[in-house]
């Protein structure tokens, strides 16, 4: 383990993270302001969803009906809009209200709380996730299960805030910090310390050392001037992912 996840070594010190806690007058309105954004209700979240899709497009671009599929951080199920239908597609999911009602829930397979849940032997030629792996505290447990749950030729496919770049906090700091300070006198960015526990290049660094053939596109120039990054990974290193499993999940 020591040579393919040597250069992760002092990463992997940082987890597992612990969420900062929010400020009380945050926590109070923290649900009503998730489901808002996540709905686009409000102008800077319609905005952000708008923007968002590159992100979408770029995860589906390999889809096809022939592929089974894993969502992780599946949410209130946007993706699907951009996936083709039919074939197999499974989704992670712990906030089961997120997606309760939703008629897209129709063409989901079977839906886990955790991906420890997913059998051992299920196997996918794909496992997708959207804005998602920036918000897990134990984001090398829930890589190393994923690589696990790969077929042999199967792709991780991620696309991620560039959480930690100058565009990135510019961007959300005039648009949905400036409009949650106009609206409730608060400090959006505590609300975004409590969500996004890793930043874009934490994560890049532990995708590239438990895969061994890794691409990665930005929507921006370069990793400081982007909003988004998209990560593909292949080849995953099922050594380094036992290995995290063992130091992590026992």
């Amino acid at each position: 383990m020591r040579s393919a996840a040597g250069p992760a070594e002092a990463l992997l010190a940082r987890y597992p993270k612990t969420r900062p806690p929010l400020p009380p007058k945050i926590a109070e309105i923290y649900a009503r302001q998730y489901a808002e954004n996540r709905a686009g209700e409000t102008t800077a979240a319609s905005l952000s969803q708008r923007l968002e899709r590159w992100m979408h497009r770029q995860v589906a671009a390999d889809a096809s009906p022939a592929k089974a599929t894993l969502e992780l951080g599946a949410g209130n199920l946007n993706q699907l809009p951009f996936e083709p239908e039919g074939g197999a597609y499974d989704v992670v999911e712990p906030f089961a209200e997120l997606f309760e009602g939703s008629p897209r829930l129709a063409r989901v397979r079977r839906v886990y709380a955790d991906v420890a849940e997913v059998p051992e032997g299920a196997r996918y030629d794909r496992i997708i996730s959207v804005a998602c792996l920036e918000h897990i505290c134990d984001l090398p447990v829930a890589l190393a299960r994923s690589a696990r749950l790969l077929a042999p030729e199967g792709v991780f496919r991620a696309a991620i805030p560039s959480e930690g770049g100058l565009l990135w906090k510019l961007g959300w700091s005039l648009t949905t910090g400036l409009e949650f300070r106009l609206r409730h006198g608060l400090d959006y960015g505590l609300l975004m310390a409590h969500e996004h526990v890793n930043d874009a290049g934490e994560i890049e660094a532990l995708v590239r050392a438990l895969f061994a053939e890794v691409t990665v596109r930005s929507f921006g120039i370069g990793r400081q001037l982007s909003l988004y990054r998209f990560i593909e990974a292949r080849a995953p290193r099922l050594d380094v992912a036992d290995g995290w499993l063992r130091r992590f999940a026992g």
